[in-house]
């Protein structure tokens, strides 16, 4: 829902476009009126959804920096104190289909404005916690408030905006989420360093609230929503119709398998790098999260990847790369571990960008849902990975995480070898029957 944590929003975006761009063109009359760059309200809406994105995704994983502090001033293991990652992005995952479909009924502008407000005075709340229950607690109505956001933001940008400047738009909004899952992570280390972990949320919720504001400020009023009666049993029909396609559902599972991966990884990776025989500070732990702007390029580049090498091919690839990242971090060399969280930052955001985007394409009807679905499932993935791996960690150190890792990654290669076997049965079978 981590930088990384982004792109499941984007595939939304993106599936809203094209349906807009099929429906209308630029010289149309209501295409006209939509904004475009250059103008105020162009430039005020991506500005708006820019703080949107800092907000969303630094309060979402605002605690992963911070798990070893938070250990032990707690006295608490690493897998009870992954909870308070992992309650957080379940709740998102849960709450992004329901919120996606209130936001048809009380308009994109409102859902994104009520979850910026909640999560944020959520987050004044967050550093007061007394224990980890309580914690664990605020996490969890946190996130499910900002599901409202990803639920929205695609449908407004492809409602307010005209279709050739969405790209732009997008990609601003994109920034957003990638800066604020960075930039939550490294103000709350270098915060907690001086001042204490508490010290370190209450930076980050004050940052969200600045963001809120600004939101709130910035966003123009919605000139072409249409409210529209929210049907359950509708909704309910076309989550079934995407659960029961079965490429739709190996999309899902390989989306969920690389996030897996990663929330373990960047969940556990802290607690790894404080004890000995690295011993870092918790100021340079938090820094370690700037290398998910590996992850930037290495999305940008999967479409290429995709163009030589094939959707599956792209999908080997990640793997690979996954993999060889997560057998290079059981050295003792602090270079060669942070080579190794590179290549597993880079091949999950190819493959993450890979499945995101061949949701939309396989999709042929309810792609914003199909889209949804996508992100219930990455970031569910998510959450166990960080459950799962905080526990792998605690009986058996980073040797366990690893060994899950791997798991993950043999079952993503798995359901691609299958999808492979499959193509092939059928191009034997084209030729057959003609």
């Amino acid at each position: 829902m981590p930088p990384a944590d982004t792109r499941a929003s984007v595939v939304t975006m993106r599936s809203g476009a094209s349906a807009l761009s099929s429906l209308t063109s630029p010289s149309s009359s209501a295409d006209d009126n939509k904004l475009v760059p250059g103008g105020p309200g162009y430039r005020r809406t991506s500005f708006a959804l820019f703080a949107a994105g800092v907000a969303t995704f630094a309060l979402l994983y605002s605690t992963q920096a911070l798990l070893p502090a938070i250990s032990d001033d707690l006295g608490v293991t690493p897998d009870q104190a992954s909870w308070t990652v992992s309650a957080a992005t379940g709740a998102l995952a849960l709450a992004v289909v329901p919120l996606s479909a209130l936001s048809e009924r009380f308009g994109r502008r409102t859902m994104m404005t009520a979850s910026l407000c909640v999560a944020a005075f959520v987050s004044l709340l967050v550093p007061l916690a007394p224990g980890l229950g309580w914690l664990v607690a605020l996490r969890a109505v946190q996130g499910a408030a900002l599901a409202g956001l990803p639920a929205s933001a695609m449908a407004y940008l492809s409602e307010e905006v005209r279709a050739k400047a969405l790209v732009g738009a997008i990609g601003l909004f994109v920034a957003g989420n990638s800066l604020g899952g960075m930039i939550g992570r490294i103000l709350a280390g270098w915060v907690a360093q001086a001042w204490g972990w508490r010290a370190g949320l209450a930076a980050v919720g004050v940052l969200a609230v600045i963001c809120a504001v600004t939101f709130r400020a910035l966003i123009p009023k919605a000139r072409h929503f249409t409210p529209t009666a929210v049907s359950p049993r509708d909704l309910a029909r076309t989550v079934a119709g995407h659960l029961s396609d079965p490429l739709l559902r190996r999309l899902y599972m390989i989306g969920a398998l690389f996030m897996t991966v990663f929330g373990a990884v960047y969940t556990v990776i802290g607690y790894r790098l404080a004890e000995a025989p690295f011993s870092l500070p918790q100021g340079v732990v938090g820094s370690i999260f700037l290398i998910y702007l590996v992850g930037t390029a290495s999305s940008a580049a999967a479409g290429k990847l995709v163009g030589r090498l094939g959707r599956r091919g792209a999908l080997y690839l990640a793997v690979s790369t996954t993999t060889a990242g997560l057998l290079l971090t059981l050295t003792t060399s602090l270079t060669a571990v942070l080579a190794g969280l590179v290549l597993i930052t880079a091949g999950f955001f190819a493959g993450h960008a890979v499945a995101s985007s061949s949701v939309s394409r396989a999709a042929k009807t309810g792609r914003a849902q199909a889209s949804a679905l996508y992100q219930t499932a990455y970031y569910l993935g998510s959450s166990v990975g960080g459950t799962l791996g905080a526990v792998a960690y605690h009986y058996a150190g980073w040797d366990g995480a690893v060994v899950l890792g791997m798991a993950a990654m043999i079952g993503a290669a798995s359901i691609t070898l299958y999808a492979t076997r499959m193509a092939l049965v059928e191009r034997r079978r084209i030729p057959a029957s003609a």
